[in-house]
């Protein structure tokens, strides 16, 4: 979550007059995250989350987004319901971009990740993957493995000295997962971008998880690896086994890992490193100072990437 786009008091009481929610009497930019602009609203008794979609979000994949959730919630996946407005539509706009409200889920983002709450991920990730199996709509990865290579183009045109070791070690990367990854994995809707922060906590028991707006299909065995990168390695980006077997086992006790997936397993931890590696280069080069929100370090994502090439079989990861 972050705040790109401003509001004052007259633009949200004109967005909120085609609501039939209570009287929001505050409302509170939120800092954390890189995509959209998210707000705090405060009623009397309920809150809910204010989302303005920016340019990186398209307007004809939120229905996509807004059924997905609204699934989920109907299948007990705890996760935000989007509010419909007077005329049951899912989303409106403000100041000309798409905004929507959601539900607003208790709980808090865990700071010290420990295996217990790696193996509360792995068994709600797996009930996720099968009820939303259940819903036929379909978008697809465009920050995938098939696509990386655009960012890859665009990094390359860019021409930045401060950088020529770590391009250098991308376009070599690029150059041998595009040959060595899969294409006949078990595949579904997946979050995309289960980072810690979108994913909530009560007293170490998952409460919710938040910020759909990756969610698209793809691999399942690909949504793992994003998630052993994102939850299985220390602040000093060494990686934790006991947190990833945690992980991998509590998913497996809900849906059964393939044999071809775990095989993969480690070339999609690869592939899952250097998306979040080039993402997070590409934002942190075209960064602008005035915007609400710092960008994450790309170097994370290179230090967990040389750990998954060191892997030669999934039992590295406890499984």
């Amino acid at each position: 979550m972050a705040v790109y786009t401003d509001i004052n008091k007259n633009e949200l009481d004109s967005f909120l007059a085609l609501y039939n929610i209570e009287e929001i009497v505050k409302f509170t930019g939120i800092k954390e995250g890189v995509e959209n602009s998210n707000f705090l609203l405060e009623g009397n008794s309920a809150k809910y989350i204010l989302t303005i979609f920016e340019k990186r979000t398209d307007e004809n994949d939120l229905p996509f987004f807004f059924n997905l959730m609204n699934h989920l919630n109907d299948n007990e996946i705890k996760c935000p319901q989007v509010i419909k407005d007077k005329s049951n539509k899912l989303y409106n706009f403000i100041k000309d971009k798409p905004a929507v409200i959601t539900s607003f889920l208790n709980g808090i983002s865990i700071k010290k990740i420990a295996p217990k709450h790696c193996g509360e991920l792995g068994e709600n990730l797996a009930k996720f993957h099968l009820a939303s199996n259940k819903l036929e709509i379909k978008r697809d990865n465009t920050l995938g493995i098939k696509d990386l290579n655009k960012l890859v183009i665009e990094i390359n045109k860019l021409n930045l000295k401060e950088y020529d070791n770590l391009i250098s070690i991308i376009n070599n990367e690029y150059d041998y997962l595009k040959d060595e990854i899969p294409f006949n994995l078990p595949s579904g809707i997946i979050h995309a971008d289960l980072f810690p922060d979108n994913v909530f906590f009560i007293e170490d028991q998952l409460s919710g998880i938040i910020d759909f707006y990756f969610a698209c299909n793809d691999y399942y065995a690909y949504e793992l690896a994003i998630c052993i990168n994102a939850w299985c390695f220390e602040r000093n980006n060494e990686f934790n086994v006991s947190k990833a077997k945690s992980f991998l086992h509590q998913y497996n006790s809900i849906r059964k890992i393939s044999a071809d997936e775990l095989k993969a397993l480690p070339t999609l931890a690869r592939a899952a490193a250097l998306r979040f590696l080039l993402t997070r280069l590409y934002d942190k080069i075209h960064h602008n100072k005035n915007d609400l929100v710092s960008t994450k370090d790309p170097k994370e994502y290179y230090e967990k990437l040389k750990f998954h090439q060191t892997v030669k079989n999934v039992s590295e990861y406890g499984l």
